[in-house]
């Protein structure tokens, strides 16, 4: 179809559009474009990419969480030996071995004096555990003792060694020595002995622990 343009010269020119405007036109169109098309990608690209993501991370979230949950279970379990070991320490810290000590006793009168073991006996031992820290009573031990040497010297170096050894380790200084002496009975063996209480208080929990921890640093200072 032939078209014919019958207006002057000029104004054919000037109904044409400039060239700065069809530029720009241009470049209008290619940034949409552009930006329809990082549009597209963020919407559907990187949605479908994060969900992807998601599903993983929820799908390891799901296999992991019995493994969570029996960790937190046992880390409850932990604080709760914890606390009962820490009880437990306490408990002990503060009680005497009653056996320990008896059998400390028993090593002072078989080791002896002169290298010969001390003829000495107890009757009526009991020990006090009662605990009455307003009058700084932590109970004791308390036992009569006989000694069937006639010589009181005997019992004096008794109490002495008693003194010296791991046994008065838990207990205050004893009192002075001091006894009786029974009547002679020819049909007895010994025919004569000394009777001498004995009876030892217990230090606190506190200074028992200050004598076990200097009686077990002793052994290293010697050893170097």
């Amino acid at each position: 179809m032939i078209h014919i343009n019958l207006l002057p010269e000029e104004y054919r020119r000037a109904s044409r559009p400039p060239i700065k405007f069809t530029v720009a036109v241009c470049l209008a169109v290619a940034i949409n474009c552009s930006l329809l098309a990082w549009w597209s990608w963020m919407a559907l690209g990187v949605k479908a990419e994060v969900n992807s993501e998601l599903a993983v991370l929820t799908d390891t979230m799901a296999s992991i969480s019995p493994q969570i949950a029996y960790h937190d279970s046992l880390q409850k379990e932990n604080g709760i030996y914890a606390s009962r070991e820490t009880t437990l320490k306490e408990i002990t810290g503060n009680r005497m071995s009653w056996t320990r000590k008896v059998d400390e006793l028993i090593d002072v009168v078989n080791e002896g004096g002169d290298d010969e073991p001390y003829l000495v006996w107890f009757k009526d031992l009991s020990v006090n555990q009662t605990v009455t820290s307003s009058r700084g009573d932590y109970g004791g031990l308390k036992a009569s003792g006989h000694s069937g040497n006639p010589n009181f010297a005997h019992v004096a170096n008794f109490l002495e060694d008693l003194e010296a050894s791991p046994f008065i380790q838990d207990f205050n200084s004893p009192a002075p020595p001091e006894g009786s002496q029974s009547s002679v009975d020819e049909e007895l063996v010994p025919a004569e002995n000394w009777s001498f209480p004995l009876e030892l208080n217990l230090l606190s929990p506190e200074e028992r622990a200050v004598q076990a921890a200097s009686s077990d640093a002793a052994p290293e200072e010697v050893s170097k």
